[in-house]
């Protein structure tokens, strides 16, 4: 028989193992169920895409020579894949907001939104991304 300070150890690191084990199935399942993905341009366009949600994201580049400003806060402006073939179709997106600082023509952006029954997406938040070379400003006076 093993003496009871062994006994109390063991149940002592069992416990401790079993709470481990209940956080971190807890901690993934809630990662899981807030990461959010986005759709190809190109997979959008095709016939027979239906979307999980009626809010979801597409990430692409701007189409160059495709972005018109309407107005002040109104934009339409085209998306292709980041990898684009020429089978692919580009996307129209509709947004009506202040784009970010680093939008442009040629640039990597995910819109957030949902398709209108014209084809026509309409962006509810455009993302602007950059590449992983960024290097900020450094001031004027060098310190």
């Amino acid at each position: 028989m093993a003496p009871p300070k062994q006994n109390k150890r063991l149940a002592v690191f069992f416990a401790c193992a079993l709470l481990a084990i209940v956080g971190v199935s807890l901690l993934i399942l809630a990662l899981r169920s807030n990461t959010q993905f986005f759709h190809s341009p190109s997979a959008v366009t095709k016939d027979g895409f239906v979307p999980k949600s009626e809010v979801f994201r597409v990430g692409g580049l701007v189409v160059p020579g495709s972005f018109e400003s309407q107005s002040g806060t109104s934009h339409i402006f085209m998306i292709a894949d980041f990898e684009a073939t020429e089978n692919d179709a580009p996307l129209f997106v509709k947004y009506s907001g202040v784009l970010p600082d680093l939008f442009g023509e040629g640039e990597g952006v995910v819109v957030s939104g949902s398709i209108a029954p014209n084809g026509q997406f309409i962006a509810a938040q455009v993302l602007a991304k950059h590449d992983n070379e960024y290097v900020p400003d450094l001031p004027a006076n060098g310190s």
